[in-house]
């Protein structure tokens, strides 16, 4: 094998001598993948299909010791580096043309001691791999709504779905980590070990190591809960929306109403005709007792004239994969993000008003439905720092062809703007998509604490292909 072209952590392109590499394989357990290797193209996909990058190096990581001598070798030759757990960041920072990539996908073990209520999960695993785990003794952690999303990526960046409301964050149900630091050092960091590291990674990002393993504490949730989707065509959007405003700021934490406007899916529950129409959904969960849930989900009901609902006692680990089918791999996708404390009659106008004119047939606006659990702890508790949030906004736009990417972003980003004097000024920081500069107003005032860790965990931005913080 001749020597390989890699960027170095200056920017230059650089000679990687077969020998060097070899010694690396020599040194990890795991494949070490080149742009020569058979699956290389397979290994370097992500699940945002705008994002095309070329690797020169694929570590593809087998446990904490091939990350430390991934992250060494990288140091030892001055490589740019990025890591991947499961490739779902809407960005996909994870991947740099001429980069070693550090990949995580193979440390997908999830451990669970259902006595003590703790699951131990590798940063290669995906949200179905922790749910199907957890839920075999009736436990889990708050996480998101698609089985594919990586739990390293959702809970570096704090992470919130269904059962937030009232379990909190999935950052704030982390109780320890293993990190290999920027010296390829592994180090346990929790509320007594490196305090300062702690913190900072339940909602900072990637920024300050490399974590191989995340520690959880567990809650009672199902197995079957109550839940589903109530359809209502869209001329009664502004309507519900309205009514649904008013439900939220009285509903129980249990509860967890979100609001989507789209092109009706073919749910099953759905006449034909409504099939691909623009509608208003309202997918709800209660997390407890399933008699009280099927009363509150009935509440629902009156916000409108539904055209069907879905509502149901299902299995919690099918209601996780309820939106799987509309957020598969491959398709081009483009997202957009506010936080608001609430819903305006302008905002839910702006709303209507550009939902009305999708971009295309897979794109969407939803609401999320915040509060309760998250709310209660301070925002300096964690990196994580938007503690007064009611509702976050995703405008997530979704084509399939390359000829569609300037109408499908150029819309997201008018409607960001038109929507932005009602917002906070905040964004989660999993939602940013590539390009769009909005590191401090993901970590907001807790940015130059973590300015200030950055510098003493990797004080040269080693790890930098993230939403970066910079070193103090």
């Amino acid at each position: 094998m001749s020597a390989i072209k890699v960027r170095s952590l200056h920017g230059e392109i650089v000679d990687l001598s077969s020998q060097a590499v070899d010694n690396l394989q020599a040194k990890v357990r795991g494949q070490i993948i080149t742009p020569s290797s058979a699956n290389y193209d397979e290994l370097r996909e992500i699940w945002n299909a705008m994002i095309d990058r070329r690797p020169a190096l694929i570590v593809r990581c087998s446990g904490a010791a091939d990350v430390m001598q991934a992250v060494r070798f990288a140091r030892q030759h001055q490589l740019l580096t990025s890591v991947r757990g499961a490739g779902h960041n809407i960005a996909g920072k994870s991947l740099h043309d001429g980069a070693l990539l550090i990949d995580l996908g193979a440390m997908n073990t999830v451990w669970v001691d259902p006595e003590a209520k703790i699951a131990v999960a590798g940063p290669g695993a995906m949200l179905g791999d922790v749910d199907h785990e957890t839920q075999a003794y009736g436990l889990a952690v708050p996480t998101g709504i698609n089985s594919t999303t990586g739990i390293a990526g959702l809970t570096l960046g704090g992470g919130f779905g269904w059962t937030s409301r009232s379990l909190g964050l999935t950052a704030d149900n982390l109780i320890a980590a293993e990190v290999v630091t920027a010296e390829g050092e592994q180090i346990r960091c929790d509320e007594n070990s490196h305090p300062d590291l702690f913190w900072a990674i339940r909602g900072g990002g990637g920024n300050f190591g490399v974590v191989t393993s995340f520690k959880f504490k567990l809650h009672t949730v199902g197995p079957e809960v109550m839940s589903g989707p109530i359809v209502f065509p869209f001329d009664q959007a502004s309507s519900v929306l309205h009514k649904y405003r008013e439900f939220c700021a009285s509903c129980p934490e249990e509860l967890t109403v979100w609001a989507v406007m789209r092109d009706a899916p073919p749910l099953p529950f759905l006449p034909p005709e409504v099939h691909g129409t623009k509608v208003l959904i309202l997918p709800a969960l209660y997390n407890g007792p399933l008699n009280a849930g099927k009363k509150a989900l009935a509440a629902l009901k009156k916000l409108g004239q539904p055209i069907g609902d879905g509502f149901g006692a299902y299995p919690y680990t099918g209601f996780q994969q309820a939106f799987d089918p509309l957020l598969t791999p491959g398709a081009r996708n483009y997202w957009k993000s506010h936080n608001f404390t609430e819903l305006s009659d302008e905002l839910i106008g702006k709303l209507i008003d550009y939902a009305s004119k999708l971009p295309s047939a897979q794109s969407e606006i939803f609401i999320a439905q915040m509060g309760g659990a998250t709310n209660r702890i301070s925002p300096d508790a964690t990196a994580y720092p938007h503690r007064d949030v009611e509702f976050i906004m995703n405008v997530h736009t979704r084509w399939d062809t390359a000829d569609q990417d300037n109408a499908c972003v150029s819309w997201a980003r008018e409607f960001y703007a038109a929507t932005e004097p009602f917002a906070t000024g905040g964004v989660y920081v999993n939602f940013i998509s590539e390009g769009d500069d909005s590191v401090r107003s993901a970590y907001g005032n807790n940015y130059d604490r973590l300015s200030r860790v950055k510098s003493k965990y990797d004080p040269d931005n080693f790890f930098r292909l993230n939403q970066n913080v910079r070193p103090d």
